[in-house]
């Protein structure tokens, strides 16, 4: 099955008649993408609707029609500037094979306002011509090629798979599709028929008072029934109230973070955060000024200090020459004198004299050299100096890079934390924010509960069902006789046990199939493949689970949200293998919030292989510049269009090219 073209007259915020054709080229090198852009309100989710409207009319699960009537949604989805003479019309044009044959299809659907009996008008035409026979058959043969049940994992969005990814078991109606897909409801169908079968037979042996008998527990099961699928209805609309709710929840929250609630609820924590470090700071501003009153300063004039050092001790060593010298001549003296009084020559005592002085000629020199005094230091001073330049400075710089060090962390904590109690939100913002937070906070636990209650609701009502059925057929085997029909209803009875036994293995064929599918495609998609080894899944509820290397259980928490929504891509991705059916797929709002790197997974490995037809409906921000660049180096990109929208007019329209 091929979409081919999509035409919207009338239809939402589509004045006019707009055409886009989405066929794509399908040859050597496939180009299975239409990229179809626009901005959020801009008419993307109406090309959803209006797929889903042209295949399944009433039967359709649109966006917008919640609990509307069909002729009520009908009227709201004529554009508001329609002629009163004109009509809404929507008409979708498909290539399906058959028998070997190809065949197009076109579904054309139109009404006026308010239409009558709430309908709209519904013409098929087969090759250009209208086909009356497939006009009145219509809802079983769109059921042969694409399902209803199936067809939310082929025409879905971004936020169905957020919630699926967010969910432990798949959302009751994913169930159900899933069962559909893989072809497990046949069984079930089957076994339900032939309930039918033997409700007839025993009809036919019956007497009148177990007749009343059978029909009051027939009356019984089909009340049942009857509220088995009004809950069923319910919880499909409580998960998708429960979607918009976290949405919505999400939205309060960012906007709660971004507008500056959530400062301001941690307002006086971070006060007195920020006292605790203007406090460091003064205390680290006090030790360094405790180190500029003592030997820190002089760092500054190290080098003239080593100068000073180096005329100390010239002047100190001048001062102990001379000293010297004055005690050795006073010596001479004196010795000089003693020899003159005693009985020695006076050649003698001249000698002497001369070699006194002789020996004391350098000494005479190095004194008598001119030398300047600039210091007049002494031993005390100079002990002083040699310690301020051996220890003190090395010690009160080193201190003094530690404290500088700090201060600079500090500041920038004290000017972060000012920044953000700048940011935060007044009171009155503040309680206005937190409002809006706790509302949809509150709703959404809500909403959980009704689900959780509805789910067990569902659960007991089944069980109960399930027990007025065997109550049927044990009245039956009880209390009547079944003379010749009796051995229809014995091999009913042993047809059903064969189906079962049937039933458990093709879900177990099917199961192992797709959970290899599945672990192939998250593998494939997943950046950090080392994490997961294989994806299982529970034959009775599809719950997913994660094992590594080791084969041990990999809790879901450990997967980043981003990972998740990959995980449940890979899933749908999976049924869509092992269906074997050649579908298109439509994904609104394909990348959400995934990151980069991700993105970049989907754009280069899912989205040019998902299927033969791949229709993307995204915002600028999603398919941004670079993935569209990439999309288009692929080779991926059969059109491009851009839902060009205009609010003062609330008129669309689309023109060929995407926004860049």
């Amino acid at each position: 099955m091929l979409f081919r073209e999509l035409v919207l007259e009338n239809f939402g915020s589509y004045l006019g008649k707009n055409t886009i054709n989405l066929l794509p080229d399908l040859s050597a090198d496939s180009r299975p993408i239409i990229l179809i852009g626009g901005m959020n309100g801009g008419g993307k989710t109406t090309i959803m609707d209006a797929i889903r409207l042209a295949l399944y009319g009433a039967r359709a699960q649109c966006s917008t029609r919640g609990s509307l009537s069909y002729g009520d949604f009908l009227d709201q989805c004529v554009s508001r500037q329609t002629p009163l003479v004109e009509k809404a019309r929507i008409e979708l044009a498909f290539q399906v094979a058959e028998d070997g044959d190809l065949r197009d299809i076109r579904i054309v659907r139109y009404w006026e306002r308010n239409p009558k009996e709430g309908k709209d008008t519904l013409g098929i035409l087969v090759n250009d011509w209208a086909d009356k026979a497939l006009l009145n058959t219509w809802d079983e043969y769109i059921e042969n090629i694409l399902p209803l049940g199936i067809s939310n994992l082929f025409l879905f969005d971004g936020e169905q798979v957020k919630e699926l990814a967010e969910q432990e078991t798949p959302p009751v109606g994913v169930f159900d599709a899933i069962q559909s897909l893989l072809g497990l409801e046949l069984a079930e169908r089957l076994a339900a028929d032939l309930d039918v079968l033997v409700s007839r037979k025993r009809r036919d042996v019956a007497t009148s008072k177990q007749l009343e008998a059978i029909d009051e527990i027939e009356s019984k099961l089909e009340l049942q029934q009857l509220e088995l699928i009004a809950v069923r209805s319910e919880l499909d609309k409580l998960e998708i109230k429960l979607a918009i709710a976290i949405e919505q929840e999400e939205q309060a929250f960012d906007k709660f973070v971004l507008e500056g609630g959530k400062i301001a609820a941690g307002g006086k924590e971070l006060e007195l955060e920020s006292k605790a470090i203007q406090t460091q700071i003064e205390q680290q501003r006090q030790e360094l000024a405790h180190l500029a009153a003592g030997s820190l300063p002089l760092a500054s004039i190290a080098p003239l200090l080593t100068q000073v050092q180096a005329q100390g001790a010239i002047e100190l060593r001048h001062r102990q020459g001379k000293a010297a010298l004055d005690l050795l001549v006073d010596r001479d003296r004196r010795l000089l004198a003693y020899l003159q009084q005693q009985d020695i020559l006076a050649t003698q005592i001249t000698n002497i004299q001369a070699f006194l002085e002789s020996e004391n000629h350098s000494l005479i020199q190095e004194v008598e050299l001119e030398q300047s005094v600039y210091l007049g230091v002494n031993n005390e001073v100079m002990s002083q100096l040699d310690n301020i330049l051996k220890y003190d400075l090395d010690r009160d710089i080193h201190k003094s890079v530690e404290i500088k060090t700090k201060l600079t962390k500090l500041e920038a904590d004290l000017d972060f934390l000012d920044r953000q109690i700048a940011e935060a939100a007044s009171p009155e913002e503040y309680i206005r924010l937190k409002t809006q937070e706790t509302t949809a906070r509150e709703l959404v636990s809500q909403l959980k509960a009704d689900k959780i209650s509805s789910d067990r609701r569902y659960l007991e009502l089944d069980r109960i069902t399930t027990k007025t059925r065997q109550e049927l057929a044990t009245y039956t085997e009880t209390n009547i006789k079944l003379k010749n029909d009796q051995h229809i209803i014995d091999s009913v009875a042993k047809v059903k046990a064969t189906l079962q036994i049937f039933k458990e293995k093709l879900t177990l064929k099917k199961i192992n199939k797709l959970e290899n599918e599945v672990t192939e495609c998250f593998r494939y998609l997943l950046h950090k493949s080392e994490l997961v080894q294989r994806v299982t899944i529970d034959s009775t509820t599809f719950t997913l689970s994660l094992h590594d290397r080791e084969g041990k259980l990999l809790p879901k928490h450990r997967l980043s949200a981003g990972e998740k929504q990959l995980l449940a891509i890979a899933l749908l991705w999976g049924l869509a293998r092992v269906s074997g059916r050649q579908l298109p797929i439509a994904i609104d709002t394909p990348l959400g919030r995934l990151d980069s790197s991700h993105r970049t997974n989907l754009i280069e490995r899912y989205f040019p292989a998902a299927s033969q037809q791949v229709i993307l409906l995204s915002t600028d921000t999603e398919v941004a510049e670079s993935e569209v660049a990439n999309l288009r180096a692929q080779g991926a990109i059969t059109r491009e269009y851009t839902l060009e929208h205009d609010p003062s007019k609330q008129r669309t329209r689309v023109r060929s090219g995407y926004f860049w």
